[in-house]
């Protein structure tokens, strides 16, 4: 904040009534009693009502690799062998 040192200084009473102004001022001002949340600490608290999910059990399908998929040595994921990008090192397009 730029200082003007040529205007006139106003005293301790002065400056006083000028902070009790502002502080009025800011008394109606609906965003000034707001506080800040964070939102990860307000998920955390927030808990769906029968989300229980403690028994249930997650069951998924696992296949083994097919002969027309190859597993990228870049990312290691699983790409149909369309998405080959370089077949001596083995790499997909999305890592190339």
């Amino acid at each position: 904040m730029a200082t003007d040192y040529d205007a006139p200084r106003k005293n301790e009473d002065e400056q006083s009534e000028e902070s009790i102004e502002e502080l009025k001022a800011r008394r109606h001002d609906k965003n000034s009693g707001k506080v800040d949340e964070d939102e990860t600490e307000a998920a955390e608290a927030f808990e769906l009502p029968g989300a229980d999910l403690s028994h249930e059990e997650l069951a998924v399908e696992v296949k083994p690799k097919q002969e027309d998929e190859f597993t990228c040595m870049s990312c290691f994921l699983v790409h149909h062998h369309s998405q080959l990008a370089d077949p001596a090192k083995m790499i997909c397009r999305d890592c190339v």
